[in-house]
């Protein structure tokens, strides 16, 4: 049952206050796919200092290169695959977004690694 004040998180997962937002605020994500999902979020939201501080430093551009984009609304998140680890996992996802009235689909397998207790995206392909 959803409480009257509850708003749906952006990655489909429940509420908000109890899904992503703990990881927005600080909380470091328990899974690479509780990132990965908060990372979505942030996306959907217009936190991209979130994005760029999950970003591992290896592989992560610069913070200018993250500009919101308010004319793109995200529209579901489906995780296909999670394969976790100890200290490296991969999430394979498909994100739908609409963009100046044309559809979009993101498929990609993202790799995350962990460091200092938190996890961090590094890369990710795009399958057939």
């Amino acid at each position: 049952m959803t409480k009257p004040n509850a708003s749906p998180c952006p990655c489909g997962n429940g509420d908000y206050a109890l899904c992503c937002q703990p990881y927005h605020d600080g909380t470091a994500a328990p899974t690479a796919e509780a990132l990965m999902r908060s990372r979505y979020s942030a996306y959907a939201l217009g936190l991209m200092h979130y994005v760029h501080a999950t970003w591992h430093a290896s592989t992560r551009p610069p913070l200018t290169d993250f500009v919101h984009d308010a004319s793109t609304k995200w529209l579901g998140l489906e995780v296909k695959k999670f394969v976790p680890g100890q200290d490296e996992a991969t999430v394979e996802f498909v994100a739908r977004s609409k963009s100046g009235g044309r559809a979009q689909r993101l498929h990609e397998v993202s790799r995350f690694v962990k460091e200092d207790g938190r996890w961090f995206y590094i890369d990710g392909v795009f399958p057939d």
